[in-house]
């Protein structure tokens, strides 16, 4: 009976449960919550919060389920899906020196000689999501993404309508605003709210509501940060419908909400096929680095229009991006350890990325009700909010507000303008910040 219970108790000891009811044991006391189980059982809330957002009131669930999921698993304690691969040589000790020589140590890794000394050659494999999350570290995943909205993508609107390309641009706004922001908050003289120029731009790229390009830029400028950054760009566009339209309708009246705009004209399809060609050629011409991105954007499109690679276009928007969503998704979400989550530096990047991504939306909205005013109210002001790169969440946002307002209104197609125009400009925003700190 004695073993059994021993036995129980050691089980016990060494499970997760045992390790949720415990606290770290230096630092402050939200350091001492991060660091223990207190901190996981926090952030398995959180994941159990999003995840219950996900199914059952259906907030992007593509996007917001997996990454619910990974932030549930990597809480949950001894998991292990996130470890690190170890691969390194370390140098015996002189006791283990002479058990080797004597032929008796006990080899619990192999033994490599160079240059007359010896070392284990420790190897431990790693966690499953830690593999998968190579490919957000070294930015595979964001282009792949890329390629798949591509082939998702009707430029026709956007085509239709070059108005839509200022749209777009002004929502790139809450970018700069926060970048110089994050800046500005190295300048109160406290450490802890110093960012570089770097980090500040990584932080600023939330403001695209853009997850790929968030990942994309900080991988190359701020791969420190890649974790919470990651995490903020895509909680944010999964909860698009829940942050842009009290600002939409703080920034317009009812009048410029109803305005009904005229039918978009028909777009050729030699105008959709030269379109991607062109863009290509002009924004990678003037920005190199927004190659990969603008590049793969482009080139999923072209497998679009051009009509004559039906195979590899449905792949690209069909089997290869739910792929890529999952691993993205499911990776980003393991990020959100609470060890590194439950951080004034990481909330402060939180909030940052919230007010970026206000910002964006804003600065789309204003630039929208200076085009009403200027074309005699011909344009609806909501469809500046699509201007962030969420497609096609925000233009879905700009038609459902319009017509809560007019039930007569259909603002979908006008609304997909700026916003597929705000995926070029997010791209060329990550193309200028990594060209003037990379």
């Amino acid at each position: 009976m004695d073993a059994i219970l021993k036995a129980i108790s050691d089980i016990w000891n060494e499970s997760g449960y045992m390790k949720l009811f415990t606290l770290g044991s230096e630092g402050s006391i939200l350091e001492r919550i991060a660091t223990g189980g207190a901190g996981n059982l926090i952030m398995i809330v959180i994941a159990c919060v999003l995840i219950y957002l996900a199914i059952k009131k259906e907030f992007e669930p593509l996007l917001l389920l997996p990454i619910a999921f990974g932030m549930l698993l990597v809480n949950l304690p001894l998991g292990g899906v996130m470890n690190q691969q170890i691969n390194s040589l370390v140098p015996l000790t002189g006791e283990e020196l002479v058990q080797l020589r004597q032929g008796i140590l006990a080899q619990s890794y192999p033994i490599l000689e160079i240059n007359g000394s010896y070392y284990w050659q420790r190897f431990e494999t790693g966690g499953l999501l830690w593999y998968l999350y190579q490919g957000v570290k070294y930015g595979i995943y964001p282009p792949l993404i890329f390629l798949g909205i591509g082939a998702m993508t009707d430029f026709g609107p956007l085509i239709a309508n070059p108005k839509s390309f200022l749209l777009g641009a002004a929502a790139q706004f809450g970018i700069f605003a926060t970048f110089f922001g994050a800046v500005a908050l190295g300048l109160t003289g406290n450490p802890s709210l110093a960012f570089t120029e770097q980090q500040a731009a990584s932080i600023g790229i939330i403001g695209g509501a853009d997850g790929p390009t968030a990942i994309w830029l900080t991988s190359k400028l701020a791969p420190e940060l890649l974790g919470p950054i990651a995490v903020a760009a895509y909680s944010y566009m999964a909860l698009v419908p829940i942050i842009q339209p009290p600002i939409m309708r703080l920034l317009t009246t009812k009048k410029e909400r109803s305005v009904v705009m005229e039918q978009l004209r028909p777009v050729s399809k030699t105008e959709k096929i030269l379109f991607p060609i062109f863009v290509t050629i002009i924004v990678v011409l003037l920005l190199p680095s927004a190659a990969p991105l603008v590049g793969m954007l482009m080139l999923g499109n072209l497998f679009r229009e051009s009509g004559v690679v039906d195979r590899i276009f449905r792949t690209a928007q069909n089997e290869l991006m739910n792929i890529v969503t999952i691993f993205i998704g499911i990776t980003v979400g393991a990020t959100a350890n609470a060890a590194t989550f439950l951080q004034p530096r990481t909330l402060l990047i939180i909030v940052l990325g919230l007010l970026a991504f206000a910002f964006g939306t804003a600065g789309g909205v204003l630039l929208g009700k200076l085009m009403y005013y200027l074309t005699g109210g011909k344009v609806n002001p909501l469809i500046g909010s699509a201007g962030v790169s969420a497609v096609p969440m925000a233009a879905r946002v700009s038609q459902k507000v319009g017509q809560q307002e007019n039930p007569d209104n259909f603002l979908l197609m006008h609304a997909m303008g700026p916003n597929v125009a705000g995926v070029i400009g997010s791209a060329v925003a990550a193309g200028v910040l990594l060209t003037l700190f990379g």
